[in-house]
């Protein structure tokens, strides 16, 4: 004879509590955003080519209904009295402060990337980003960061502007790149 309880019958026969109310607002959040995007879709013009068949509206839409469905399975579950696994985490000690300098260099190099990626250009402040990013965080190795940072950001150039055909500002280094 087994004692075992069933979760899923013990769990599933319980009314929501007040603690899932949160998980409604979440619900209600995703629905409200699918229907902003379906509104928002509507506005764009509806033009086809050969090109491009479907038109520029139809993404929108998709992901808008998309949205509404995730919603509508997500209350469906929150009102069976479904409940997310609790997350392990990580090996995180909670009583320990929020380590300040690191956050605060990291919202630096993010500044410091929005302020000079216009004069400077992506490769100039894509490179302090990465290595200023990488100074936050803790590696003290700068020659090689800042080596490393480069080659990044050239990569990345590159990358958005042969692979995607969208050209990131060049800055300083317009003739050279």
């Amino acid at each position: 004879m087994s004692l075992d309880v069933d979760e899923r019958t013990d769990s599933g026969s319980r009314r929501p509590s007040d603690a899932d109310r949160a998980q409604y607002g979440v619900c209600a959040f995703l629905a409200l955003l699918g229907v902003l995007v379906i509104v928002d879709a509507t506005g764009i013009a509806h033009t086809t080519s050969s090109t491009d068949p479907i038109g520029p509206r139809t993404v929108p839409v998709l992901l808008g209904v998309l949205l509404l469905v995730i919603a509508v399975v997500y209350i469906v579950d929150v009102a069976r009295g479904g409940r997310a696994e609790p997350e392990a985490g990580e090996d995180v000690d909670l009583t320990n402060p929020i380590d300040w300098r690191t956050v605060l260099l990291l919202i630096g190099a993010f500044v410091v990337n929005a302020v000079l990626i216009e004069p400077l250009g992506w490769v100039i402040s894509g490179a302090l980003l990465f290595w200023g990013t990488a100074f936050a965080l803790g590696n003290r190795h700068y020659l090689r960061n800042l080596a490393i940072a480069v080659a990044l950001s050239l990569i990345t150039f590159y990358a958005f502007a042969i692979g995607l055909g969208v050209n990131l500002p060049a800055g300083v280094l317009q003739g050279i790149l």
